[in-house]
Formats: structure tokens, sequence, C-alpha cells
């Protein structure tokens, strides 16, 4: 194989020791395990989902949920307000799959009770503090009001409440983290008990990959949707939910130019190839990506220390580098770097994915 162009590397037995590990605590916790693909809306990596024995996916479009299910998954949740303007592809799709969808209003319940010609779950999204959407926990009139609009077609039918703890992102901490979960999982307890004696089945259901991955027990929830636990990236790193050798994917960029005098290379890598996210540190300092050599495998062994990526315009990416480092390379080398989001880095490459 030859890197000629950006071009993403996943570690597939990484890939299967992350989805293992999740799987099993979600079993352990006795909690339906419905994993977000939209991290790496990948066939092979859903067939690896498949090997561990997941059967229930979710997915953030309907586009994607179209795709996937065209590759024969047939119970999936669009974790996403439901965009009634796709009303026609919806009622295709459930037609053919068990299919949940979401809404936060009376207002597109009632577009939704008009234009279903099939059997759909409807999830309420709840706003457990992220305040991206979704209903307060205590609007409980406005909740009502979705059941009321709900309970006039025979197609429809309530599944449960839920939430996406996307502040977990901005977290300083693990123990921020964990108390974002708790706090999540007292609103969501509260509305169970509320109104479980309506609504018997219905079930609570909670995606963020940062808690999931640091919780020993997620059974305040009854199905948990983590993403990004499957490729993790710098992020998901200084957040403390990964180790860096969990980090299961690197795009891998040729060396296209050195700087000696400003201790700085040059890489056929820029903002869209791995996104404009970033971490950010005192005075100025802004982290792009870690930076790592490969193997003869096309694997990559730990960040070279000192080595990060500064900066990135279209096309370029910037690595600043000690200079004993930087004597090792030459333009016609590549290297790989640890992705700051990796659902973006995905995303953006994956018309250019190779599994190693």
């Amino acid at each position: 194989m030859k890197i000629k162009q950006p071009t993403l590397l996943v570690d597939v037995e990484k890939v299967r020791q992350n989805i293992r590990k999740m799987k099993q605590k979600a079993d352990i916790s006795g909690v339906v395990f419905r994993p977000h693909f939209k991290t790496h809306q990948s066939k092979r990596v859903g067939e690896l989902f498949r090997e561990a024995g997941v059967d229930k996916i979710t997915v953030s479009s309907v586009s994607m949920a179209m795709e996937f299910a065209g590759n024969g998954w047939n119970d999936i949740t669009i974790a996403f307000p439901l965009n009634w303007r796709e009303w026609e592809e919806i009622n295709d799709l459930a037609k053919r799959v068990k299919l949940n969808v979401l809404v936060e209003s009376a207002f597109v319940a009632e577009i939704l009770a008009r234009k279903a010609t099939a059997p759909l779950g409807v999830f309420i999204k709840i706003d457990t503090g992220y305040h991206r959407t979704g209903i307060l926990p205590d609007h409980y009139l406005e909740i009502e009001s979705v059941f009321s609009v709900l309970e006039t077609s025979s197609l429809l039918s309530f599944k449960g409440f839920l939430t996406h703890a996307g502040h977990t992102y901005h977290a300083r901490s693990q123990d921020e983290i964990m108390e974002i979960k708790e706090q999540a999982a007292g609103s969501l307890q509260k509305l169970k008990a509320r109104y479980e004696a309506r609504f018997p089945d219905l079930i609570l259901s909670y995606g963020d990959t940062p808690s999931c991955s640091i919780a020993d027990d997620c059974s305040a929830f009854d199905e948990i949707r983590p993403g990004n636990f499957v490729y993790y990236d710098v992020m998901q790193y200084h957040l403390g939910a990964c180790r860096l050798d969990e980090v299961a994917v690197a795009a891998a960029c040729p060396v296209v130019a050195l700087h000696p005098d400003r201790s700085e290379m040059v890489i056929y890598g820029g903002a869209v190839h791995l996104s404009k996210e970033f971490i950010a540190a005192d005075k100025g300092f802004r982290l792009y990506g870690y930076v790592a050599k490969p193997d003869e495998h096309f694997r990559w062994q730990k960040p070279i220390a000192g080595a990060y990526v500064s900066d990135l315009s279209q096309e370029h990416g910037i690595i600043r580098l000690p200079e004993k480092s930087l004597k090792s390379f030459r333009p016609g080398d590549w290297v790989a770097i640890f992705p700051v989001h990796s659902c973006l880095t995905a995303n953006l490459l994956k018309n250019n994915t190779v599994f190693v």
C-alpha cells in the first residue's frame, strides 16, 4: 500500500477491542446496547459490531438510516430531531425496518401524526443540560402535549425518553463527567417514575461516549448509545475516556516540506481532511492532533514526544516538532495523525479509508 494522499487508517483489532469492552459493560449493566454509527459510517465496521452480537443501532440522519437498512440492519433509531421534510423517506424506511424517530415538540409530533403511513416508534428528546435541543425534564405540560398528539395515531407508539449528555465534552475532570451522567440519570428516572404506570414499557435512552467509557455501571438507564468509543480520539484521551493506545484511527498524511529554522514540517493534510477541531491551552496554544511514525504494517506507534499539529489551512497542516525528530523526516515520508475528533475526520476521509 502506498500513501499518496490523506488516508484514514483504521486498526481493526483496536476497533474490535473497543466494541467488545463497551458491549461487555452494557451486558453487565443489564442495558440495551444501541451504538451510534455516526462516528464510523462504515459497513465494514458495522460488521464488526454484528460479530459482537449487536443488532440495534443509532444513526444521525435519514440518509444514514437508509444506507444501513440497505446493509441488513433492521432496528434503527434516528437520534436527530425529526426533519419532517423527509417524511416520504421516513415512511419508506418504516415499512422495511423497525424505525424509531425523535420529536421535541407537539408541533412536530402533529406533522408526524398526519404524515405517517407506517408504524413508527417515537422518543421524546429531553434536555438534561446540554441545551442543544429537547424539552426540559420538568416541563411536564410540553411533554404531555406530545403524548396527546401521539395518542391520536394508531401508527405512532411512544418508546420513551432520550437524551444526549454532550456537555461532558466541556468537562474538566472525570468527576465532573460522572456528575453530569448522574444528573441526567436523576432527571430521566423522575420522568420514568411519573409516567411508567401510563407507559409501562417506556425506556430511558442515554448517549455519550465520555461517561459511558468512564462509568463502571450504566444501569440507571435502559439503553446506551455511545458512538465515538469505536475509534476514540485525542479529545477523548484528554477527557480521560480512553488511553492513547485505544485510539483506533489515524490520518496518514504525506510530508511535503521541512522548515528546520522554524522547527516545522508541512503535511498534505488540512482542515478538509482533519477538520478544524482543536484543543486549546493557555497563551493561544492549539492542538489539532498528535503525530506518530507508522510501522511497516501501516500501524502507528506512540506519538513523537513534543510533536503536534499546530495549525491547519484548507489542504496544509503545520507540525511543530523538536529539531532531533525533524531531522528524521524527508519530503515524501508520511506521518500518522491522531485526530482531535475522529467523527469528523472519519467523515471527511470516508471515501479514502484503509483497514489495517
